[in-house]
Protein backbone atom coordinates (compact mmCIF):
# COMPACT_ATOMS: atom_id res chain seq x y z
CA UNK A 1 0.00 0.00 0.00
CA UNK A 2 1.41 3.44 -0.86
CA UNK A 3 2.03 5.87 1.97
CA UNK A 4 1.36 9.62 1.96
CA UNK A 5 4.44 11.79 2.51
CA UNK A 6 4.84 15.57 2.71
CA UNK A 7 7.67 16.22 0.28
CA UNK A 8 7.74 20.04 0.03
CA UNK A 9 6.11 23.25 1.23
CA UNK A 10 5.64 26.82 0.05
CA UNK A 11 4.10 30.07 1.24
CA UNK A 12 3.05 33.50 0.10
CA UNK A 13 2.80 36.54 2.37
CA UNK A 14 1.56 39.81 0.81
CA UNK A 15 3.91 42.78 0.70
CA UNK A 16 1.82 45.37 2.56
CA UNK A 17 2.49 45.49 6.33
CA UNK A 18 0.06 46.81 8.94
CA UNK A 19 1.73 47.25 12.32
CA UNK A 20 0.16 47.54 15.75
CA UNK A 21 1.13 51.22 15.70
CA UNK A 22 -0.86 51.61 12.47
CA UNK A 23 -3.90 50.13 14.20
CA UNK A 24 -3.39 52.39 17.21
CA UNK A 25 -3.71 55.37 14.88
CA UNK A 26 -6.61 53.85 12.94
CA UNK A 27 -8.65 53.01 16.04
CA UNK A 28 -7.62 56.05 18.08
CA UNK A 29 -6.48 53.98 21.05
CA UNK A 30 -3.58 51.80 22.15
CA UNK A 31 -4.38 48.24 21.12
CA UNK A 32 -0.81 47.20 20.32
CA UNK A 33 0.36 46.65 23.88
CA UNK A 34 -2.63 44.39 24.60
CA UNK A 35 -2.06 42.43 21.40
CA UNK A 36 1.59 41.73 22.18
CA UNK A 37 0.87 40.81 25.81
CA UNK A 38 -2.17 38.63 25.20
CA UNK A 39 -1.88 37.07 21.74
CA UNK A 40 1.67 37.83 20.56
CA UNK A 41 0.77 39.74 17.37
CA UNK A 42 3.01 42.68 16.43
CA UNK A 43 2.13 43.15 12.76
CA UNK A 44 0.20 41.56 9.94
CA UNK A 45 0.22 41.57 6.11
CA UNK A 46 -2.65 42.64 3.87
CA UNK A 47 -3.29 41.57 0.27
CA UNK A 48 -3.12 44.18 -2.49
CA UNK A 49 -6.30 45.59 -3.99
CA UNK A 50 -5.78 43.58 -7.18
CA UNK A 51 -4.92 40.28 -5.43
CA UNK A 52 -7.31 37.39 -4.82
CA UNK A 53 -7.18 34.33 -2.61
CA UNK A 54 -6.40 32.21 -5.68
CA UNK A 55 -3.44 34.47 -6.58
CA UNK A 56 -1.90 33.87 -3.17
CA UNK A 57 -2.57 30.14 -3.36
CA UNK A 58 -0.94 29.91 -6.79
CA UNK A 59 2.19 31.72 -5.56
CA UNK A 60 2.53 29.33 -2.59
CA UNK A 61 1.82 26.32 -4.81
CA UNK A 62 4.45 27.31 -7.39
CA UNK A 63 7.06 27.54 -4.65
CA UNK A 64 6.13 24.11 -3.29
CA UNK A 65 6.18 22.57 -6.77
CA UNK A 66 9.56 24.10 -7.58
CA UNK A 67 11.06 22.79 -4.34
CA UNK A 68 9.67 19.33 -5.10
CA UNK A 69 11.07 19.54 -8.65
CA UNK A 70 7.61 18.95 -10.05
CA UNK A 71 5.48 20.72 -12.62
CA UNK A 72 1.78 21.59 -12.38
CA UNK A 73 1.10 18.77 -14.86
CA UNK A 74 2.31 16.29 -12.21
CA UNK A 75 -0.59 17.09 -9.89
CA UNK A 76 -3.42 14.57 -9.68
CA UNK A 77 -5.55 16.56 -7.24
CA UNK A 78 -5.77 20.10 -5.87
CA UNK A 79 -7.36 20.55 -2.44
CA UNK A 80 -7.89 24.17 -1.39
CA UNK A 81 -8.59 24.96 2.25
CA UNK A 82 -10.30 28.33 2.59
CA UNK A 83 -13.30 30.16 3.99
CA UNK A 84 -12.45 33.27 1.95
CA UNK A 85 -12.87 31.89 -1.58
CA UNK A 86 -12.71 33.91 -4.77
CA UNK A 87 -16.40 33.16 -5.29
CA UNK A 88 -19.21 31.44 -3.40
CA UNK A 89 -19.26 29.16 -6.45
CA UNK A 90 -17.36 27.70 -8.28
CA UNK A 91 -14.59 26.32 -6.09
CA UNK A 92 -11.40 28.33 -5.80
CA UNK A 93 -9.46 25.10 -6.38
CA UNK A 94 -10.67 25.22 -9.99
CA UNK A 95 -9.37 28.78 -10.32
CA UNK A 96 -6.02 27.63 -8.92
CA UNK A 97 -5.92 24.75 -11.41
CA UNK A 98 -6.45 27.14 -14.30
CA UNK A 99 -3.89 29.70 -13.13
CA UNK A 100 -1.30 26.99 -12.43
CA UNK A 101 -1.96 25.17 -15.69
CA UNK A 102 -2.52 21.93 -13.77
CA UNK A 103 -4.93 20.42 -16.27
CA UNK A 104 -4.50 16.83 -15.07
CA UNK A 105 -5.70 17.57 -11.54
CA UNK A 106 -9.11 17.13 -10.00
CA UNK A 107 -10.19 19.98 -7.75
CA UNK A 108 -12.27 20.75 -4.69
CA UNK A 109 -12.44 23.20 -1.80
CA UNK A 110 -12.72 22.44 1.92
CA UNK A 111 -14.43 24.99 4.15
CA UNK A 112 -14.23 24.06 7.79
CA UNK A 113 -12.73 27.45 8.53
CA UNK A 114 -9.27 27.48 10.09
CA UNK A 115 -8.97 23.71 10.53
CA UNK A 116 -9.45 23.12 6.80
CA UNK A 117 -5.78 22.67 5.85
CA UNK A 118 -5.18 19.95 8.45
CA UNK A 119 -8.46 18.35 7.34
CA UNK A 120 -7.17 18.52 3.75
CA UNK A 121 -3.98 16.70 4.76
CA UNK A 122 -6.09 13.94 6.29
CA UNK A 123 -8.11 13.63 3.08
CA UNK A 124 -5.02 13.67 0.84
CA UNK A 125 -3.41 10.88 2.84
CA UNK A 126 -6.51 8.73 2.50
CA UNK A 127 -6.82 9.36 -1.25
CA UNK A 128 -3.23 8.19 -1.70
CA UNK A 129 -3.75 5.11 0.47
CA UNK A 130 -6.98 4.07 -1.24
CA UNK A 131 -6.74 4.99 -4.93
CA UNK A 132 -3.70 4.52 -7.22
CA UNK A 133 -4.93 7.32 -9.49
CA UNK A 134 -3.83 9.82 -6.84
CA UNK A 135 -0.08 9.96 -6.22
CA UNK A 136 0.65 13.70 -6.12
CA UNK A 137 -1.68 16.09 -4.32
CA UNK A 138 -1.47 19.83 -3.63
CA UNK A 139 -3.00 20.81 -0.28
CA UNK A 140 -3.06 24.60 -0.06
CA UNK A 141 -4.58 26.98 2.48
CA UNK A 142 -5.52 30.51 1.46
CA UNK A 143 -6.77 33.34 3.65
CA UNK A 144 -8.01 36.72 2.43
CA UNK A 145 -9.94 37.70 5.55
CA UNK A 146 -9.03 41.39 5.42
CA UNK A 147 -11.60 41.67 2.61
CA UNK A 148 -14.21 40.94 5.29
CA UNK A 149 -12.90 43.22 8.04
CA UNK A 150 -14.78 46.04 9.69
CA UNK A 151 -11.82 48.32 10.39
CA UNK A 152 -13.70 49.98 13.27
CA UNK A 153 -14.13 46.64 15.09
CA UNK A 154 -11.07 46.15 17.27
CA UNK A 155 -12.08 42.56 18.09
CA UNK A 156 -11.45 41.47 14.49
CA UNK A 157 -9.30 44.04 12.66
CA UNK A 158 -6.47 43.51 15.14
CA UNK A 159 -6.21 39.76 14.51
CA UNK A 160 -6.91 38.76 10.93
CA UNK A 161 -4.43 38.96 8.05
CA UNK A 162 -3.86 37.51 4.57
CA UNK A 163 -1.58 34.86 3.11
CA UNK A 164 -1.26 31.32 1.78
CA UNK A 165 0.62 28.13 2.54
CA UNK A 166 0.94 24.91 0.57
CA UNK A 167 2.29 21.39 0.75
CA UNK A 168 2.84 18.68 -1.82
CA UNK A 169 1.70 15.28 -0.55
CA UNK A 170 3.04 12.36 -2.57
CA UNK A 171 2.86 8.58 -2.51
CA UNK A 172 5.97 6.84 -1.21
CA UNK A 173 7.19 3.55 0.17
CA UNK A 174 7.78 4.74 3.75
CA UNK A 175 4.99 5.88 6.09
CA UNK A 176 4.57 9.63 6.33
CA UNK A 177 0.98 10.02 7.49
CA UNK A 178 0.54 8.14 10.76
CA UNK A 179 -2.85 9.22 12.13
CA UNK A 180 -5.54 11.86 11.98
CA UNK A 181 -8.65 12.84 13.91
CA UNK A 182 -11.47 15.31 13.20
CA UNK A 183 -13.90 16.77 15.73
CA UNK A 184 -16.51 19.53 15.85
CA UNK A 185 -18.81 21.42 18.19
CA UNK A 186 -21.51 22.44 15.77
CA UNK A 187 -23.57 24.03 18.54
CA UNK A 188 -21.18 26.98 18.20
CA UNK A 189 -21.68 27.35 14.43
CA UNK A 190 -23.30 30.75 15.00
CA UNK A 191 -20.56 32.20 17.21
CA UNK A 192 -17.84 33.34 14.79
CA UNK A 193 -17.92 33.68 11.04
CA UNK A 194 -19.15 35.57 7.97
CA UNK A 195 -22.91 35.30 8.16
CA UNK A 196 -24.06 37.27 5.10
CA UNK A 197 -24.03 36.29 1.44
CA UNK A 198 -25.29 32.70 1.75
CA UNK A 199 -28.78 31.27 1.60
CA UNK A 200 -29.48 31.99 5.28
CA UNK A 201 -28.93 35.71 4.74
CA UNK A 202 -28.66 36.49 1.01
CA UNK A 203 -26.95 39.70 -0.05
CA UNK A 204 -30.25 41.35 -0.98
CA UNK A 205 -30.57 45.15 -0.81
CA UNK A 206 -32.73 44.74 2.28
CA UNK A 207 -30.20 42.57 4.09
CA UNK A 208 -27.29 44.80 3.11
CA UNK A 209 -29.21 47.81 4.42
CA UNK A 210 -29.90 46.03 7.73
CA UNK A 211 -26.68 44.09 8.30
CA UNK A 212 -24.16 45.80 6.04
CA UNK A 213 -21.69 44.09 3.71
CA UNK A 214 -20.51 40.55 4.56
CA UNK A 215 -17.98 40.79 7.38
CA UNK A 216 -16.26 38.52 9.86
CA UNK A 217 -17.64 38.95 13.34
CA UNK A 218 -17.86 37.46 16.79
CA UNK A 219 -21.63 37.07 17.21
CA UNK A 220 -21.86 35.29 20.54
CA UNK A 221 -19.41 34.12 23.12
CA UNK A 222 -17.86 30.70 23.18
CA UNK A 223 -15.55 29.54 25.97
CA UNK A 224 -12.33 31.54 26.06
CA UNK A 225 -10.56 28.31 26.98
CA UNK A 226 -12.01 26.34 24.05
CA UNK A 227 -8.65 25.52 22.47
CA UNK A 228 -6.85 24.88 25.75
CA UNK A 229 -9.71 22.59 26.83
CA UNK A 230 -10.01 20.61 23.59
CA UNK A 231 -6.51 20.49 22.10
CA UNK A 232 -4.82 18.38 24.84
CA UNK A 233 -7.20 15.39 24.60
CA UNK A 234 -7.36 15.67 20.81
CA UNK A 235 -3.57 15.60 20.48
CA UNK A 236 -3.13 12.81 23.01
CA UNK A 237 -5.74 10.67 21.27
CA UNK A 238 -4.25 11.24 17.81
CA UNK A 239 -0.69 10.61 18.96
CA UNK A 240 -1.81 7.39 20.66
CA UNK A 241 -3.63 6.40 17.47
CA UNK A 242 -0.28 6.76 15.68
CA UNK A 243 1.29 4.36 18.20
CA UNK A 244 3.48 7.09 19.70
CA UNK A 245 3.93 8.89 23.01
CA UNK A 246 3.87 12.68 23.36
CA UNK A 247 7.62 12.63 24.08
CA UNK A 248 8.15 11.02 20.65
CA UNK A 249 6.88 14.16 18.89
CA UNK A 250 9.65 16.45 17.65
CA UNK A 251 7.57 19.36 16.37
CA UNK A 252 4.11 20.66 17.24
CA UNK A 253 2.44 23.26 15.02
CA UNK A 254 -0.82 24.77 16.20
CA UNK A 255 -3.37 27.25 14.89
CA UNK A 256 -1.46 30.53 15.08
CA UNK A 257 -4.02 32.76 16.77
CA UNK A 258 -2.73 33.05 20.32
CA UNK A 259 0.83 32.60 21.55
CA UNK A 260 -0.35 32.26 25.16
CA UNK A 261 -2.56 29.27 24.24
CA UNK A 262 0.41 27.62 22.54
CA UNK A 263 2.56 28.23 25.61
CA UNK A 264 -0.16 26.65 27.75
CA UNK A 265 -0.37 23.69 25.39
CA UNK A 266 3.33 22.93 25.46
CA UNK A 267 3.31 23.14 29.26
CA UNK A 268 0.23 20.91 29.44
CA UNK A 269 1.91 18.34 27.20
CA UNK A 270 5.12 18.56 29.22
CA UNK A 271 7.14 19.65 26.19
CA UNK A 272 9.59 22.56 25.75
CA UNK A 273 8.72 25.58 23.60
CA UNK A 274 11.70 24.64 21.42
CA UNK A 275 9.45 21.90 19.97
CA UNK A 276 7.01 24.37 18.46
CA UNK A 277 7.17 27.25 15.99
CA UNK A 278 5.09 30.43 15.82
CA UNK A 279 4.56 33.13 13.20
CA UNK A 280 1.68 35.27 14.51
CA UNK A 281 4.09 37.96 15.71
CA UNK A 282 5.09 38.92 12.16
CA UNK A 283 2.20 37.71 9.97
CA UNK A 284 -0.88 37.97 12.20
CA UNK A 285 -3.59 35.34 12.03
CA UNK A 286 -3.73 33.50 8.70
CA UNK A 287 -6.62 31.12 9.34
CA UNK A 288 -6.44 28.04 7.11
CA UNK A 289 -3.03 29.22 5.84
CA UNK A 290 -1.39 29.62 9.24
CA UNK A 291 -0.23 26.04 9.86
CA UNK A 292 1.32 25.44 6.40
CA UNK A 293 2.90 28.91 6.54
CA UNK A 294 4.33 28.17 9.99
CA UNK A 295 5.63 24.78 8.79
CA UNK A 296 7.28 26.40 5.79
CA UNK A 297 8.79 29.14 7.95
CA UNK A 298 10.16 26.54 10.37
CA UNK A 299 11.77 24.66 7.48
CA UNK A 300 13.29 27.71 5.80
CA UNK A 301 14.57 29.12 9.10
CA UNK A 302 16.33 25.86 9.97
CA UNK A 303 13.92 24.92 12.77
CA UNK A 304 11.89 22.51 10.69
CA UNK A 305 11.68 18.74 11.00
CA UNK A 306 14.55 16.44 10.03
CA UNK A 307 14.10 13.08 8.34
CA UNK A 308 12.65 10.65 10.86
CA UNK A 309 11.10 13.38 13.05
CA UNK A 310 7.48 13.09 14.13
CA UNK A 311 5.29 16.16 13.57
CA UNK A 312 1.86 17.06 14.97
CA UNK A 313 -0.49 19.57 13.37
CA UNK A 314 -3.41 20.74 15.50
CA UNK A 315 -6.02 23.22 14.31
CA UNK A 316 -9.37 24.67 15.23
CA UNK A 317 -11.68 27.15 13.57
CA UNK A 318 -15.17 28.56 13.30
CA UNK A 319 -17.91 26.00 13.32
CA UNK A 320 -16.37 25.10 15.76
CA UNK A 321 -14.16 22.54 14.03
CA UNK A 322 -10.97 20.79 15.10
CA UNK A 323 -8.42 18.58 13.38
CA UNK A 324 -5.16 16.91 14.36
CA UNK A 325 -2.69 15.00 12.22
CA UNK A 326 0.53 13.10 12.95
CA UNK A 327 3.25 12.70 10.31
CA UNK A 328 6.71 11.21 10.11
CA UNK A 329 9.00 13.49 8.16
CA UNK A 330 10.69 11.75 5.26
CA UNK A 331 12.64 14.77 3.99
Amino acid sequence: MPHAQIISTGRYIPEKVLTNADLDRLLGENVGDWLVANVGIKERHVMAADETTSDMLVAAARQALERARLTPADLDLIIVATDTPDYISPATASVVQAKLGAGNAGTFDINCACSAWVTGLDMAAKYIASDPDYTTILVAGGYGMTRYIDWTDKKTCTLFADGAGAAIVRAGAEPGFLAGKLLARGDYHDALGIYSGGTARPATPENVAEFGKPKVQFVRKFPATFNSDHWPPLIRATVAKAGLAIADIDLFIFTQLNLRTIEFMMDNLGQPMSKTHTIMDKWGYLGSACIPAALDDAITSGRGPKPGDNVVFCASGGGLTMAASVWRWVG
